[in-house]
């Protein structure tokens, strides 16, 4: 996927490199990258667990191009979707040429975060802690003496993603850890991800907006048909996948009204993104296996 970007000029002195966004769940990472970025990319929700894949968001400006690598929080538990899970964060901590951890200002320092410290430390990658909502709480946030993170510093950068506070900051405070490079990609990339892939993850969001509870996470989406073939009305037909068919009740509704009222929020999400008339069209479809099968889950995206 690209954007309309002016060209930098590209000297000796220009850096670029893969960011590691990582975190616990509900750290603020997905909101983060979509302002970096100033596209919706990741999905965001109040309930953990919501992103299931590694994203490339890719941010060019005139002296550096980042390369922001997203990811989920460590998932607990068995099963192929949570081990394909834990894989891709390890996968990014890996890739990375450095970390962004990031602290929700309530929550503070966790288990986690020690983790993803000493997995860079032994990686020898540098790596900065910030902490989101520097709106609602503008004070200091203290980190463990231990932590050692690339300036030295024993407290949290601040940003805000509603607001954009702190985040031109923490940008600059990521360059000088960049590698001297020229760009890696294109400089109008947004993302190496399709935009029939964006389009899945827009209809599950709407899902998590529209369902309670647990049932959200047992469900999937599976886009058949993504047609711009007249591209100011693109017609999409996707699956919604659940496990059981008491599952497939709930999600259609008495009447059809639940699937309906999910229909309705993801056609006007995907319409502000692809600004087009959207076509779309959904159907709840019983698929018992999907969260165990290594097969599906590359079918669906999941790598």
């Amino acid at each position: 996927m690209t954007r309309d970007s002016h060209e930098p000029e590209v000297d000796d002195s220009f850096r670029a490199g893969f960011v590691a966004l990582l975190g616990p769940p509900n750290a603020g990472k997905y909101t983060l990258l979509n302002r970096l970025l100033g596209e919706k990319l990741a999905i965001v929700s109040p309930k953990p667990q919501t992103t299931r894949s590694r994203i490339l968001g890719v941010l060019s400006r005139d002296e550096a191009q980042f390369l922001f690598l997203d990811s989920p929080g460590r998932p607990n538990g068995g099963g192929a979707l949570n081990r394909k899970l834990n894989d891709t964060v390890d996968s990014v901590v890996r890739d990375c040429d450095m970390g962004l951890i990031l602290l929700e200002p309530t929550r503070g320092f966790q288990p986690l975060h020690r983790e993803f410290c000493e997995q860079l430390q032994a990686a020898k990658k540098p790596f900065l802690l910030a902490a989101s909502k520097a709106d609602l709480f503008p004070d200091p946030v203290k980190l463990p003496a231990d932590t050692a993170p690339a300036d030295g510093a024993n407290v949290a950068l601040r940003f805000s993603s509603l607001t954009g506070e702190g985040v031109p900051e923490l940008l600059s405070a990521l360059v000088p850890y960049l590698p001297l490079s020229p760009p890696l990609y294109p400089l109008d990339e947004l993302t190496d991800r399709p935009t029939r892939w964006i389009c899945a993850e827009m209809i599950r969001e709407a899902i998590f907006e529209c369902l309670q509870q647990e049932l959200p996470y047992s469900m999937a989406v599976e886009i058949i048909e993504f047609n711009e073939s007249r591209p100011e009305h693109i017609q999409i037909r996707a699956n919604l996948l659940v496990e059981r068919n008491s599952q497939k009740r709930i999600v259609v509704g008495r009447g059809g009204q639940g699937v309906k009222r999910i229909g309705i929020r993801a056609r006007k999400a995907l319409e502000r993104f692809l600004g087009a008339h959207v076509d779309l069209r959904l159907f709840v479809k019983e698929d018992p296996q999907w969260m165990n099968s290594v097969r599906r889950l590359h079918e669906l995206g999941y790598d």
